[in-house]
């Protein structure tokens, strides 16, 4: 799997926690990130190049853990790699679908992706009758970042597992500005469309409500691996040790690996360098 980050750890976490005994490869592209800014062709390119590294060591499937990637380059890479690709947009919007009660959900995600529309086209094709509200929030994956820096404390291990993340009132202001809107349209599901935005779920949902039903893409994509796996008869033998492999594109691989291990909320120990 990848991302244009660390954000794509929460997929992984997630994967890990459905598939114990599969190994996961995670490329974090944080040399060329945030990918939201850039254009979707671009994007695009990114996607064909880090699938195709991952096919070249033997995968059995492709996670594009990232959903601006997910909108960009999904339906490129399902025809271009022999092996299953799999984004994060559909499984979030089949349960948001399946979630609303009033018909009405709102998304938040990076401005590349809600400009692709991929989350609406998704949400609208299973029941035509949703009407979506999407908003760009892209100073989230900032404030995810940040919050999850500061939460480093005099117990560092304890936080590096718990991947506490640290909000400070500054984010609160910030989330009720992107969030309000969303609020006063009646939604009563909030698709979290960036892999970073698990992180913020208790400042989000503050902001929200009880009564809105958040959906996190990240466990939503893993139940989808898990389901094609199962279809496949691909799962890993049992008693399998799985191995999981790091690798970033940035040139700070200690800062991926301290940083990451509490994203993915376990140790991920020697992280390699890759240069793309």
């Amino acid at each position: 799997m990848f991302d244009s980050g660390f954000g794509g750890l929460t997929v992984a976490c997630e994967l890990a926690k459905e598939l114990p005994e599969e190994s996961i490869v995670y490329v974090g592209d944080s040399a060329r990130c945030p990918y939201g800014p850039r254009s979707l062709d671009e994007v695009d390119g990114f996607v064909q190049q880090i699938g195709a590294w991952l096919v070249a060591r033997g995968v059995k499937l492709v996670v594009i853990a990232c959903n601006t990637a997910t909108a960009a380059g999904l339906a490129h890479a399902q025809r271009t790699f022999p092996v299953p690709v799999v984004g994060v947009v559909e499984p979030g919007a089949r349960a948001a679908a399946h979630a609303t009660r009033n018909r009405r959900v709102g998304v938040i995600a990076t401005r590349a992706t809600v400009d692709s529309g991929a989350y609406t086209d998704a949400i609208r094709h299973l029941d035509a009758g949703i009407t979506v509200f999407s908003t760009a929030t892209p100073r989230f994956v900032e404030i995810a970042e940040q919050g999850v820096r500061m939460a480093e404390g005099p117990i560092e291990n304890y936080t590096s597992l718990a991947s506490k993340v640290y909000i400070r009132p500054a984010f609160q202001e910030i989330a009720r500005e992107y969030l309000e809107p969303l609020r006063r349209c009646d939604i009563d599901t909030l698709v979290l469309g960036c892999t970073h935005f698990p992180l913020l779920k208790a400042l989000i949902g503050g902001v929200v409500g009880r009564d809105v039903t958040l959906i996190s893409s990240a466990r939503e994509a893993a139940r989808d691996v898990s389901e094609i796996l199962a279809r496949r008869q691909a799962f890993a033998a049992p008693g399998h040790v799985p191995c999981h492999e790091f690798f970033t594109t940035g040139a700070d691989v200690e800062e991926f690996r301290s940083f990451g291990s509490r994203v993915f909320r376990h140790p991920i120990g020697d992280v390699a360098h890759i240069d793309l």
